[in-house]
């Protein structure tokens, strides 16, 4: 792919003035502190506002740099007087702050967007509702891997306007949530990946899977024909998005049988084939260090990704074959009593557990750990494949009426419990030698735990404590 000619910038549109214009940051975790120390490096009169407490380091990195803050509350006129505001991907638009800024007609953008105005770096970027950090990961892995000077940003690595402002790289691998591309006007991807949509985060947008949908299609603005569109081709909901949606971007869609136009797929021999102008490439999925199918296409979108920028094929084969995977996504958390356990706590939607599920052996051996923050979860996607593989489900947080309602009767059992530890305790219980014990929550994490990675690692912690005291009582 020739990108020489082309900058990130959006054709046509001119650099803003941003010396001394008032920057706002709404937010103060690792994109806002990033935001706002790229904001004082381009002159900018520059203030953090944070309705939470920030952390020390983030706190202690604004003192040093004399960037004036404010934690534990908004103040209104130190914010309404903003040039322009970066908005947290956390705060939802429907936030009176953020309304009264509208109203004001305060242009409201992310951390990305500011970020992208300032580099000439090329932009590759993730999205979908499943699948976007292990992607992000392998691709950013193989660019590594091939010598490029690359940077990791967006939901993974460090802040994008940071790296921007203080070691800026040649290319940016970039994961984008939903949230983060509703603030985005200008910025383009040059290549933008598109793994899959399903039903997630619905209490943000109204309850409205077009209004989701939209926001995930922001990732194709402002693409040239000199860029690339990465899919998957077999997704109901991006091929019919499609047939309403133009984009200049050339096409690369994957799938696991190949269609006229598939750029990745699967053929007889079980090896996978990358097609594209730039490269042509085979390899045996039986090479590729992640197994299942969700991963198969993960390493379809990667694999494009990488031949279209000119990665030599003996890279990308070693590279597609010694990845290691992302902490809490089918992640291996030990084996107790001949029983695994699974730490999947980044499943944080349905159509995600769906792909854990798949996964599994297709004996009736999964304890399968739902539960947290739902977010107007439909059960319905998950329940053949619970009825084939799941004998006890246990509901884990401080809502399960849901979840114990759905599945029961479907299962041998549906368990109740209020705290992780007392579903780990369950689960060791209720399981047998030979079982597998799945947290696959479906839920975001927010009701018990800080984040889903708070979850992950106090489930890996006491399935820890079990293998301990298993390993304490043999030896008595």
């Amino acid at each position: 792919m020739d990108f020489t000619s082309h900058n990130n910038m959006n054709p046509g549109s001119p650099e803003l003035e941003v010396n001394g214009r008032r920057l706002v940051v709404l937010g103060g975790g690792e994109s806002g502190v990033g935001a706002a120390i790229l904001g004082k490096k381009l002159g900018m009169d520059v203030f953090l506002s944070d309705s939470g407490t920030l952390a020390p380091a983030y706190a202690r990195e604004l003192t040093e740099r004399g960037i004036p803050f404010e934690q534990g509350g908004h103040t209104p006129e130190l914010i309404l007087n903003a040039d322009e505001v970066v908005k947290s991907p956390g705060i939802p638009p429907t936030a009176p702050l953020i309304e009264q800024l509208v109203a004001r007609n305060i242009p409201i953008i992310s951390e990305i967007e500011l970020a992208g105005r300032h580099t000439p770096a090329k932009m590759v970027c993730i999205t979908g509702s499943n699948g976007k950090t292990t992607t992000t990961m392998l691709i950013y892995h193989i660019l590594r891997k091939a010598g490029l000077d690359v940077g990791l940003a967006g939901n993974v690595g460090r802040s994008l306007a940071w790296q921007v402002a203080e070691n800026d790289h040649d290319v940016y691998v970039v994961e984008l949530s939903s949230f983060q591309l509703e603030n985005m006007y200008r910025f383009r991807a040059n290549v933008a990946v598109l793994l899959n949509i399903t039903p997630d985060h619905l209490d943000r947008y109204g309850f409205e899977m077009q209004n989701y949908i939209d926001a995930k299609f922001r990732i194709l603005q402002n693409q040239t024909p000199a860029d690339a569109f990465i899919f998957w081709e077999d997704d109901p909901v991006i091929t019919a998005q499609l047939k309403r949606f133009e984009t200049e971007a050339r096409l690369y869609p994957f799938a696991e049988h190949r269609h006229e136009d598939s750029a990745a797929w699967i053929n007889d021999n079980g090896k996978i084939i990358f097609h594209t102008p730039v490269e042509d490439f085979e390899m045996s999925r039986d090479e590729l260090s992640l197994k299942g199918l969700h991963n198969l296409f993960n390493s379809m979108a990667a694999g494009l990704s990488a031949c279209l920028l000119d990665i030599r094929k003996e890279s990308l084969r070693e590279a597609l074959s010694d990845f290691e995977g992302v902490e809490h996504r089918l992640e291996p958390a030990g084996t107790v009593d001949g029983v695994r356990w699974i730490n999947d706590s980044k499943a944080t939607n349905v159509n995600s557990c769906w792909y854990a599920l798949e996964a599994m052996p297709d004996t009736k051996s999964t304890i399968l750990i739902l539960g947290g923050k739902d977010k107007g979860n439909d059960y319905s996607e998950i329940l053949p494949l619970v009825e084939q593989k799941v004998k006890v489900i246990v509901a884990m947080g401080l809502h399960n009426e849901k979840i114990v309602d759905y599945f029961n009767g479907h299962v041998d059992a549906v368990i109740s419990t209020d705290s992780l530890q007392e579903a780990v305790d369950t689960c060791h219980m209720m399981a047998e030698k030979g079982d597998t014990v799945l947290l696959s929550p479906c839920c975001a994490s927010f009701d018990l735990f800080k984040s889903y990675e708070d979850r992950g690692r106090q489930f890996k912690d006491a399935v820890r404590r079990l293998a301990d005291s298993a390993d304490s009582t043999d030896k008595q």
